[in-house]
């Protein structure tokens, strides 16, 4: 077995959908013949905004998972501006703001750079150069965000120059949608962008999620970067659907859920308009399900619409109640945050959504790579943010089925291509082939 050492900063219990590839990686990557050792932080220290204690029942026996410290400031941050917990990214602005909410959001900004969890790089710098000694490690797979977890590899190339460094980024970096909402200066512009660069010039090999994100890294980085550049997207993992449980759709109203996170920067106020427009003509009625954490402004915006009524707001629930969730609906909702590069945006929740089979409505970029996979596996159907009669119409067609007994959902299994295992494969392709 080859021996690779898998570092990220989200591992259970932390839960949401930052964790999953990771996991999964390293549930499939020994049928490859590849030994995953996981280095993370402590979850007694860390900042995490969401968790899931029952993801660490995934964790494959054999696996060594080794826990550091960690200087968390994002702690401080989140008590110092009132809030009880550790926010999600992109909730930046959610709600009204105070003077003390903006004045940390600047902080974590213009200091904070990369991110606020910059703090865990040193300890698990420290801890990761006796491991890679002892291990006779040879390859370091480093997942982000954060992306100041890409800062360790950065180390550890200066440490052992022959160490082969892959870097999977998850989610754009500087030009993620909801920078521009922290306020960033020139100075902390320019040293995000010299990390970026640097990591992108350094790394061996860099995993994106999507194309869009791949040629985005070419045009700014030039074709110097292209051979290194490889696309693993996200997935679906099959065995996580077996031992959900699957409810009869309900026949006396369109049920639309949402799973996941929402934040003002989502801009769903076209989704919301829209599902007025449509309960105006819908035989049946319309009910909106969210689960997971949701900021003030989307229900403000649910509010202008006039569909508060129509809204359900449940908490965050476990992996496998989510997945339950999304099976019982008759529409899964699919919002891409607004901002520059949401073409790039390929949220986890897209391809559980497409495995449970249940028709998936986008709303964001008709060219993005989302909107792409959607069509690829016809899988639902996506619009932008000015297309609200046509979203409308949609919606009542498919209440009209729903009344009408012919609610089949999706059928055809194109969305086979993108199971865990197929990802997997790609990236023991890759492990070996840098080995």
């Amino acid at each position: 077995m080859t021996p690779v050492l898998f570092i990220t900063y989200y591992w259970p219990p932390s839960g949401g959908a930052g964790v999953q590839r990771g996991l999964k990686f390293v549930k499939y990557l020994p049928q490859h013949g590849i030994h995953p050792i996981v280095l993370t932080v402590d979850p007694a220290q860390a900042s995490y905004p969401a968790l899931d204690p029952s993801l660490e029942a995934e964790v494959p026996a054999g696996v060594a998972v080794v826990r550091t410290p960690s200087f968390e400031p994002l702690r401080l941050l989140a008590a110092l501006s009132g809030k009880g917990a550790v926010p999600h990214a992109g909730f930046a602005t959610g709600g009204r703001e105070g003077a003390m909410k903006r004045a940390m959001r600047w902080v974590r900004g213009n200091w904070m750079i990369p991110d606020a969890r910059r703090g865990w790089v040193r300890h698990a710098v420290k801890a990761a150069i006796p491991l890679i000694e002892r291990e006779g490690i040879g390859t370091v797979l480093i997942s982000s965000p954060p992306h100041s977890s890409q800062l360790i590899g950065l180390r550890l190339k200066e440490r052992f120059p022959h160490l082969r460094w892959i870097a999977d980024l998850r989610d754009p970096w500087t030009d993620i949608y909801f920078a521009r909402e922290l306020m960033k200066g020139r100075r902390a512009q320019r040293l995000d962008g010299a990390y970026e660069a640097a990591v992108l010039e350094q790394a061996d090999a860099v995993v994106v999620v999507g194309p869009s994100m791949r040629s985005a890294f070419v045009q700014r980085y030039g074709h110097g970067v292209e051979p290194r550049l490889h696309v693993i997207p996200n997935g679906y993992d099959a065995d996580d659907l077996k031992g959900i449980a699957r409810h009869p759709l309900p026949g006396d109203r369109l049920r639309i859920t949402y799973v996941g996170t929402m934040a003002g920067s989502y801009a769903p106020q076209a989704f919301f308009t829209a599902a007025a427009e449509a309960l105006k003509r819908s035989p049946l009625p319309i009910e909106l399900r969210f689960i997971g954490q949701v900021g003030q402004a989307v229900r403000e915006a649910a509010a202008r619409a006039g569909v508060l009524d129509r809204c359900m707001w449940n908490a965050p629930v476990k992996h496998a109640k989510a997945l339950e969730e999304m099976a019982a609906a008759h529409v899964l909702l699919l919002v891409i945050p607004e901002g520059p590069g949401d073409e790039r945006i390929l949220t986890g929740k897209l391809f559980e959504y497409l495995a449970v089979e249940r028709p998936v409505l986008g709303l964001g970029p008709v060219e993005g790579d989302a909107a792409r996979i959607i069509a690829e596996c016809r899988a639902g159907a996506f619009f932008t943010r000015d297309q609200v009669t046509a979203m409308a119409d949609w919606m009542v067609a498919r209440a009209e089925a729903v009344k009408a007994g012919v609610d089949h959902g999706v059928t055809g299994g194109q969305h086979a291509r993108y199971e865990r295992r197929r990802a997997t494969a790609a990236l023991a392709a890759l492990i070996h082939a840098a080995g």
